[in-house]
């Protein structure tokens, strides 16, 4: 081989267009956003992203700042944030006097300061403990042209007010859409919720069932990567931007847009792939089963790239083909079975179908719509590449069922999304299809919800065996697949963000990180694969209101992996397929997160996050 590895550019001829049909008649995912748009920081307030400017309009009746992305936004008097296109800030004072109170001075410098006395003496209204209450990084000030006590300041951690002089503060920045994300680290999965990367802060979490604010964590994968980086860059002589194992496999792209690749482990290196224009390596997509297959995506001035290789980087294939010029790829994730490729880029989120088993010619790209304009940052699939994840400058996370199930549908547990074996009685999700008929080993399954994105099927109590046929009927496209299936597969129910369907017995009161449960009060566990029930109960019908008939299997219940008292466990009364198991907490438990667990015949469910107050 010679001193590069090759790079080969692919036309796309007209009679193979058809692979990237498929994404052209993919509608516009049904999005929905994750989490906030604040970050609890400890502070006087949950803090925001960096914003550089504030300031009152001439008048004094409208607050408006601009965010480091440039965004200029309007405070309403609802408290709402609109966008304020085509208005400039005033020029930067470093001290502000104000005409109504002579003598009035406000300035910053490390932290906010007040004079009442023309400057002679200056009064810290930011600092307590050596520390700033508002975060650091002081932007800009503005004071009311109407009242003096009304100051307001920008800073790298959000929009600041005080109504009092600065006596007190308070955040006012909910609903801004400025929240730092760069990277997401993580879609949620069993107890942890999604992660991302915040710039300037690092890891944050929305833990299932948090309602609040994205919450600083620890994150070992995130802080072995930096560790990687840091050391190849030592080792080879370079600034890598993006790193990425799967089996002996080790990827790592440079800031200057080279790529090497390593077979074994880091033991030895192939020369790198040099760019024919200079970008940095964004991001790089590896296929855990098949590591010699990965993608790479290149940012720069050029426009957004995105490379292929299925030979573990002997050669490069440009997948670019109609990407938007001057927008920069940032994130690439990828479903290898079905060959769909996300690409997050500057002017948004595009789709394509591709074939990443071996070269062929790169396929149209289509932009997934539906989002707020604005650029994305990256993007990822959870584990069974059912759900998509998208970061937004400013916006955060939105998600949305994988648009590419649609030509590649897939069937999961209902309750966690997971593809734990079905069983008697229990509920299965069809992603990607709407289903209008379905059979079960040969019984009729009915049918209880369906939508393009989405169906839910129950299978039937008389379900037997080890492996289940589905059949499947979806409009004019028949649909078979072989699923496992046992007498108990129990699984909590989770909401679309993680967080489990627990109630407080007493009031129904659905509980999570703002509602935890109370130590010795009863909770009630919704969840699905109990297996059948005594007396049998008809499948497809809603269990009766006034004694549910009871689980058969013996039903067990742990927190933090000690045994609770499982008082009853029943058909969920008025729902099909749903169990009701309650269960008693003691008196005297660890507060705080907690891991809660069912099991029934040695088969457990998924674990989830229950909160716990004294």
């Amino acid at each position: 081989m010679g001193r590069n590895a090759t790079v080969r550019r692919l036309g796309v001829p007209a009679a193979l267009l058809l692979a990237g049909t498929a994404a052209a008649q993919i509608p516009a995912p049904d999005w929905r956003p994750m989490g906030s748009e604040l970050i609890e920081l400890s502070l006087a307030s949950p803090a925001s992203g960096p914003v550089e400017r504030v300031w009152f309009s001439s008048e004094g009746a409208a607050l408006l700042v601009r965010t480091r992305s440039g965004l200029v936004f309007r405070a309403e008097a609802d408290g709402r944030w609109t966008p304020a296109e085509g208005q400039a800030p005033p020029p930067r004072t470093g001290i502000r006097e104000h005409p109504l109170s002579p003598g009035r001075l406000y300035a910053l410098a490390g932290h906010v300061y007040r004079s009442d006395d023309g400057g002679r003496s200056w009064r810290n209204l930011t600092a307590y403990q050596q520390e700033s209450i508002i975060g650091g990084g002081m932007r800009d000030l503005a004071v009311s042209p109407q009242q003096p006590d009304i100051v307001v300041v920008a800073n790298d951690y959000g929009v600041w007010r005080s109504a009092d002089g600065g006596l007190s503060w308070s955040g006012i920045h909910q609903g801004l859409p400025n929240l730092p994300v760069r990277r997401i680290l993580g879609a949620p999965e069993s107890l942890r919720g999604l992660r991302i990367e915040a710039e300037g802060i690092g890891p944050l979490e929305w833990a299932p069932g948090e309602r609040q604010a994205w919450r600083p964590v620890r994150d070992a994968a995130f802080e072995q990567e930096a560790a990687l980086r840091s050391l190849l860059s030592e080792a080879l002589r370079a600034e890598f931007s993006a790193v990425a194992a799967a089996g002996d496999y080790l990827y790592a792209g440079a800031r200057d847009g080279r790529l090497w690749v390593s077979p074994d482990r880091g033991e030895s290196w192939r020369l790198p792939w040099r760019p024919d224009s200079p970008g940095p390596v964004e991001s790089i997509w590896v296929d855990r089963s098949e590591p010699r297959v990965a993608l790479a995506a290149l940012g720069g001035a050029g426009g957004a790239r995105l490379l292929r290789t299925t030979n573990g980087g002997l050669f490069w294939d440009d997948l670019s083909a109609d990407l938007p010029e001057g927008a920069a790829a940032r994130g690439v994730t990828a479903d290898a079975p079905s060959g769909a490729v996300y690409l997050a880029t500057d002017r948004g989120l595009y789709l394509t179908r591709a074939d990443l088993r071996a070269p062929g010619p790169a396929t149209p790209w289509r932009r997934l719509g539906g989002l707020p304009e604005s650029a994305a940052r990256d993007v990822r699939l959870d584990a069974g590449a059912n759900q998509l994840f998208v970061a937004l400058e400013g916006y955060g996370v939105y998600a949305a069922p994988a648009p590419h199930r649609r030509w590649a549908p897939q069937v999961v547990n209902a309750a966690d999304s997971s593809p734990r074996a079905a069983a008697p009685g229990s509920l299965l999700s069809v992603v990607g299809a709407r289903i209008e008929q379905a059979q079960a080993g040969g019984l009729a399954a009915p049918v209880l919800a369906a939508s393009e994105s989405e169906s839910q099927i129950q299978i039937p109590f008389e379900a037997l065996g080890e492996r289940l046929v589905l059949a499947l009927r979806a409009g004019s496209q028949s649909l078979r697949f072989d699923y496992p299936l046992q007498e108990v597969s129990p699984a909590i129910v989770l909401d679309r963000e993680g967080a489990p369907l627990v109630v407080e017995a007493a009031g129904g009161v659905l509980l999570d990180g703002m509602n935890p449960a109370r130590s010795g009060s009863r909770i009630q566990v919704l969840a699905t694969g109990l297996g059948r029930v005594r007396p049998a109960w008809p499948t497809g019908l809603p269990a009766p209101l006034a004694d549910p008939p009871a689980v058969a299997a013996p039903v067990r219940a742990y927190l933090d992996r000690a045994p609770l008292e499982v008082t009853r466990a029943t058909l969920a009364p008025g729902y099909v397929g749903l169990y009701l198991v309650e269960v008693q907490l003691p008196e005297i438990v660890n507060l705080g997160p907690a891991e809660f667990y069912l099991e029934s015949e040695g088969r457990q469910s998924n674990r989830v996050r229950l909160y716990v107050a004294p």
